[in-house]
């Protein structure tokens, strides 16, 4: 059983918006903070946004502020990315992760292509 579970991606043109869906296995999903990174061909994962278990804290990277918006459902074990006015340099394997203290948990990515 696989823990987290991504999907939405796809191929989308510059401008326009993808949303990318992550559902966990644990039902202590609610006790995690939750995390997207991306990694396209050739680069370091990076962190792209974070969002507290409580959703009292949301942190995105510089190259997505403003643009995309980090969101979570507990009830629904259920955590999303939406992601509005996307570029070429958006491409890349998006990941949703999980966090709490030394437990951690990663899903095995969703393909996200921006074509211009």
């Amino acid at each position: 059983q696989e823990e987290l579970v991504e999907s939405g991606g796809g191929l989308v043109q510059a401008g326009g918006s993808l949303r990318l869906s992550c559902v966990a296995a644990t039902r202590f999903f609610g006790a995690y903070s939750m995390h997207w990174y991306r990694q396209a061909p050739g680069n370091q994962r990076e962190l792209v946004a974070s969002i507290t278990s409580g959703s009292n804290i949301r942190n995105y990277s510089d190259s997505v502020k403003g643009r995309f918006t980090i969101s979570r459902d507990n009830a629904k074990r259920k955590g999303y990315l939406q992601m509005n006015n996307l570029k070429p340099e958006d491409t890349a394997i998006y990941y949703c992760n999980i966090r709490k203290g030394e437990s951690e948990f990663w899903g095995q990515g969703t393909q996200v292509t921006v074509s211009s």
